[in-house]
């Protein structure tokens, strides 16, 4: 009897971006990490892609790339997010796939998927359409080839949905066992129900679609999935293997497959270090001939289905009551609050929808007065988002364009598309998953809407805002300082609106703490310099320009003239408008730079005023991770009066901290806020020293321990960690300087000695990497005399000692 495994991971992350940026701002949540994605990355989607497997010691026996062994879907946003912030995570994503087909028998591991996480079966045929359309587009233009199979968001699913798939050449789907209703044997077979997770996952199954075509679907075990995702299988690799053999049976005669599905994220994110666990178990299923392991398109291609499934429409994978965790107050929620409720819900899904009908009717006629089919040329917009470019928008332009386009019916085209293009994003599955309307993953979606009633007015100057918002309102957070869906967009929405008028303010603000060139990338703007002048006057700072400011997403620009005054500290006004020819710029710089010149300062803000009126900007109009920055400078000078006062304090009396520790005697908090301070400043400038003063280190580390002084471990291990990788990037490089390795040995030996954990991932894939393509050529050398390759061996297996690398 054929014995087959199969594990997929649903590898997603909603879309994160600033709607108007097309960035991730900071999340302070996923601190130290810059935002959730980064986090996410580091624990899970990194791991995965180079996992250890360990040897009876706990010293690493090998890396491999657990993707290639599995059958694995990721979400195109964000595949697009890791290609730009983890290009080594998405090279290996993609070499997997490739790596799998040659495992597999040609077939890949990797599965499409609905382009942002819809609920298909809530949206409406066109959208259901363009999704899953994009999926597949995406997917060809990152893995090269067609996909055989395409996850579904939550594994929601109807029959227009799998129809639709059908039509566009998807062959398979995976869903939860109790998404079956009744199944036949193909041959002669009476139907059989299978409710309540009955159906024999062990054998894929044969829909009939409505309009005469079929598509085959697997159904995953849904008690070994579970105990993955929930319990604590994954803390043991040895037991993860033993629970996916359980799921054999004597009784059965036919080849059988042992399949799971889960989130992605359950290998390293949700159970740390479940990607190890992972490695461990596809290890010794292989390498003890336990079971075959396999991929879905292989399996099918083998053992096509026997048996014909009817499914239960609007059913999904996380909701027991079929999708109405996604318009409606179910009961199903992460249960963290009890008491809350989650009727808000049904009100956010209703004012999403009104506003979705609202725009329908007026894109397609404004686009059909420019385009073939408007429809289509959404459908196809989707090579504009994969390479964003003036070349590729413009194919695209050509390629729909009803009769020649001017500029502004181009830039009007787009807006259109971009348009289309969040209001598909506002339905992103996340907006609705969790327990209250004030959730980040909420509010994203809100501000996705946002962006759609932006382009709205300024394409058809019909203002959909203020019954959109009555609508919003409707919807009640839990937390009654937040308020409703208004106030929450009117706080967390509004103030992140912008137009190109900002984007020139940002750039004419940041100028002053940064040296721009005559062209520059503001997020997705690009800013052209044909005017600049600087100014000063003991601290004060004035600047005055003209510059050209262009979106690369919609082609829309402006020419705009501006005006900035910085006093100090955050003492930061500013000023940009159109001017209508140069003799009025001329004259507004020559007024403000003739006052500034005189010291005059109250006069200059005067001419601001007078110059840009309502067009004015301060600190606060910079966008926000901009600000951060900023503002680190201008406190630059402030931290360093405070560093010295603090440490004059701590040094004049550290003596008596340590008597008092001696004595356990309870230090004073100024005592004890300002050694704290001085320790943990103290360590992060070692850290971020390139010289990376072990000495230094540990001494400090000692006074610290010896005085009892609180350490900010969090950031002091992110401190440490980066030094230790900017150490293996540059040996990396240069694997044979033999002063790197001294110095990256060095630095590798401290990770033990430290009083925190210190995450040496990367560090450790150099070691290996080193391991596998450098270490035999100097062990020869060695033998054959070589003292220089002697010592090169002798410092590297001290860093693969210290790093836990077997050589």
């Amino acid at each position: 009897m054929e014995r087959y495994i199969c594990i997929h991971g649903h590898f997603y992350q909603p879309p994160r971006e600033n709607p108007w940026l097309e960035v991730i701002e900071q999340q302070d949540e996923a601190y130290p990490y810059h935002d959730w994605n980064e986090k996410i990355t580091a624990e899970c989607y990194a791991t995965n892609s180079a996992s250890r497997i360990l040897d009876e010691q706990g010293l690493i026996e090998r890396i491999v790339n657990n993707y290639a062994r599995i059958s694995f879907d990721f979400g195109p946003t964000l595949l697009t997010w890791l290609e730009t912030k983890a290009p080594e995570v998405y090279t290996a994503i993609l070499e997997a796939d490739r790596r799998s087909r040659e495992t597999f028998s040609g077939h890949g591991s990797a599965l499409a998927q609905a382009y942002n996480h819809i609920i298909l079966p809530l949206a409406n045929r066109s959208d259901k359409y363009t999704q899953v359309l994009w999926g597949i587009r995406d997917f060809e233009h990152r893995f090269g080839r067609r996909p055989e199979g395409m996850w579904l968001p939550e594994t929601a699913v109807d029959l227009e949905s799998l129809e639709i798939m059908a039509e566009l050449g998807v062959q398979f789907t995976i869903l939860a066992p109790r998404q079956a209703q009744r199944v036949r044997d193909m041959r002669d077979g009476e139907w059989e129900d299978v409710t309540n997770e009955k159906i024999d996952s062990s054998v894929p199954y044969l829909l009939r679609l409505p309009s005469g075509r079929s598509i085959s679907l697997f159904f995953y075990n849904g008690a070994t999935s579970r105990a993955v995702a929930f319990e604590e299988i994954l803390r043991n690799g040895e037991s993860f293997a033993k629970k996916l053999l359980e799921g054999f049976s004597e009784d059965r005669d036919w080849p059988q497959l042992v399949h799971i599905a889960t989130d992605g994220e359950t290998y390293g994110h949700h159970h740390r270090f479940g990607d190890m666990a992972l490695a461990y178990a596809l290890n010794h299923i292989e390498t003890n001939n336990l079971a075959h392991l396999t991929n879905y398109g292989e399996y099918l291609e083998r053992h096509p289905p026997r048996y014909e499934v009817e499914i239960f429409e609007n059913s999904s994978w996380s909701c027991s009551h079929g999708v109405e965790r996604w318009r409606g107050d179910c009961g199903c929620n992460l249960g963290s609050q009890p008491g809350w409720n989650q009727t808000w819900r049904i009100f956010l899904r209703e004012a999403l929808d009104w506003l979705r009908d609202a725009i329908s009717p007026l894109f397609e006629d404004k686009a059909g007065q420019l385009l073939k089919d408007p429809w289509l040329a959404r459908n196809d917009y989707i090579e504009v988002i994969l390479q964003r470019s003036t070349e590729v928008a413009e194919q695209f332009l050509a390629r729909h364009e009803l009769s020649p386009l001017t500029e502004t019916d181009k830039v009007m085209v787009l807006k259109l598309m971009e348009l289309q293009r969040h209001t598909m994003l506002m339905y992103t599955s996340c907006g609705w998953f969790f327990d209250d309307l004030a959730g980040i993953e909420t509010v994203q979606v809100i501000s996705y809407a946002g962006r759609a009633l932006q382009l709205a007015q300024e394409l058809f100057g019909n203002n959909l805002e203020s019954a959109f918002l009555e609508k919003l309102k409707r919807a009640q957070s839990n937390r009654t300082e937040v308020g409703d869906g208004r106030q929450i967009f009117e706080s967390s929405v509004k103030g992140s609106m912008f137009d190109l008028a900002r984007v020139g303010a940002h750039y004419a603000m940041c100028s002053l703490f940064q040296d721009y060139p005559n062209t520059a990338k503001i997020y997705c703007h690009i800013v052209e310099r044909q005017d600049y002048q600087s100014y000063e006057t003991g601290r004060a700072r004035l600047v005055l320009g003209k510059i050209k400011v262009s979106s690369q997403v919609t082609l829309a620009s402006a020419e705009l003239g501006f005006a900035v005054i910085h006093l100090g500290d955050h003492n930061l006004s500013g000023g940009v408008r159109e001017f209508s020819d140069d003799d009025s710029y001329l004259v507004m710089a020559e007024e403000m730079s003739a006052a500034f010149d005189r010291a005059d300062f109250a006069e200059t803000i005067r001419f601001l005023d007078k110059n840009f009126a309502a067009s004015t900007y301060t600190l606060k109009s910079l966008f926000p991770d901009d600000q951060r920055k900023i503002l680190d400078v201008i406190l630059e000078t402030t931290l360093e009066e405070a560093d010295a006062v603090y440490r004059q304090l701590y040094e004049r009396h550290a003596p008596l901290l340590r008597f008092l520790k001696d004595t356990d005697s309870p230090p004073p908090r100024a005592f004890t806020t300002a050694a704290e301070f001085v320790m943990n400043a103290s360590l992060n400038r070692a850290f971020e020293n390139d010289g990376l003063n072990l000495d230094r280190i540990e001494y400090l580390m000692q006074e610290a321990e010896s005085e009892g002084i609180t350490l900010d471990l969090p950031t002091l291990e992110y401190g440490f960690r980066q030094a230790l990788e900017r150490l293996a990037a540059q040996l990396a490089a240069d694997p044979s300087d033999l002063s790197l390795l001294e110095k990256f040995e060095a630095a590798a030996s401290l990770v033990g000695r430290l009083p925190f954990e210190v995450n040496v991932w990367k560090a450790q894939n150099v070691c290996y990497e080193m391991l596998q393509t450098m270490y035999g050529e100097f062990q020869t050398r060695a033998e054959q005399g070589d003292e220089s390759a002697s010592r090169w061996l002798q410092h590297f297996n001290g860093v693969a000692e210290s790093l836990l690398v077997r050589v």
